[in-house]
């Protein structure tokens, strides 16, 4: 199994994922109607044209989804029991259709659930990149993860 384990993880421990993910024009309209986001600066490319960037941005919520999806098989497949929440979610750069989303992922605290003893509490801070290097989104994300199971 790809996944780790609550006792696999240290704090400190930061995952490099590959490989990245260009951003289409396809993925971005798709996304945005499909999760009602009407937003004209992600579907509407006469108005998007018209705003700041002149161009459209791609729907900050596909960036954050790619970059947590690119960090899956190296931390949490088969081993998380699920999402608890995010908090310090950011965008300090734009992300535009053809910019590559490159992500990597590090521990930043762990905990023994209180209430559960065969799981334990996970906080990943997940940071995306473009092409560039610039960070095009950060978040951190508690996850409650499965113990490894007793021989």
């Amino acid at each position: 199994m790809p996944g780790k384990y609550f006792e696999e993880l240290e704090i400190g421990q930061t995952f490099r994922h590959q490989p990245g993910r260009t951003i289409t024009e396809a993925d971005n309209v798709f996304f945005s109607t499909m999760t009602m986001n009407q937003q004209p600066l992600h579907v509407d490319f006469h108005a998007a044209a018209q705003a700041e960037f002149g161009k459209p941005l791609v729907n900050s919520l596909l960036t954050l989804a790619i970059a947590v999806g690119l960090s899956v098989g190296e931390t949490t497949l088969g081993t998380t029991v699920g999402n608890l929440g995010f908090e310090k979610v950011e965008f300090p750069k734009p992300v535009f259709h053809g910019d590559t989303v490159y992500a990597e992922t590090e521990v930043v605290d762990k905990r023994e659930s209180r209430s559960r003893p065969q799981w334990g509490v996970v906080t990943f801070e997940h940071r995306a990149r473009n092409q560039h290097g610039e960070i095009v989104a950060r978040a951190r994300r508690a996850a409650m993860m499965r113990r490894r199971p007793s021989a």
